[in-house]
């Protein structure tokens, strides 16, 4: 999950919510939506490898 900061930047959020905190966990700060888009299929890809 992607999400636009103030900044400017984008930040990968978990797709979950964790059950302790009720947040989502933070996946990395990016400068560019695309670069956030990498690494989510990244993380995607490794989950399942």
């Amino acid at each position: 999950m992607i999400r636009k900061l103030r900044s400017g930047e984008y930040r990968l959020y978990s797709r979950k919510v964790n059950p302790r905190t009720g947040k989502r966990r933070n996946l990395g700060t990016f400068k560019s939506r695309a670069a956030a888009a990498k690494h989510e299929r990244e993380v995607q890809y490794f989950k399942r490898h």
